[in-house]
């Protein structure tokens, strides 16, 4: 059993970047991949990054490539997403979410355990 607490969410301003954490209970994190998604109001939740259970393969969504770079310390239990260039349809909750596959997969039936979400609003 993992449980799965994000962090790091809020209100910016488009251009701005936020870093968003997600902190793992349980000893086995480095055996997950981790990825985070997220769910705009009014439509479906979506993927935006995924990584490895080793750190070493990363795959983003054509939205967010170049702009979202997705991290993890297993030492630290911890994946990270670090958001920069904001825009405002960045706005949604973002969950974090952990598979027993240790490959990194935009597919959500893939992942086993999820996070509550975390807000991040962007607008002016």
């Amino acid at each position: 059993q993992v449980q799965l607490g994000e962090s790091g969410g809020g209100l910016v301003q488009p251009g701005d970047s936020l870093r968003l954490s997600c902190a793992a209970s349980g000893r086995t994190f480095s055996r997950y991949a981790m990825g985070w998604f997220r769910h705009p109001p009014g439509k479906e939740r979506k993927f935006v990054a995924t990584i490895s259970s080793s750190g070493g393969n990363t795959y983003y969504a054509d939205s967010v490539k170049g702009r979202f770079a997705i991290s993890r310390d297993n030492a630290k239990n911890t994946v990270y997403l670090q958001m920069n260039s904001l825009k405002s349809e960045d706005t949604a909750v973002y969950y974090c979410a952990a598979g027993r596959a240790a490959w990194a997969t935009s597919n959500s039936q893939d992942y086993d355990y999820w996070g509550q979400g975390t807000q991040v609003t962007v607008s002016s």
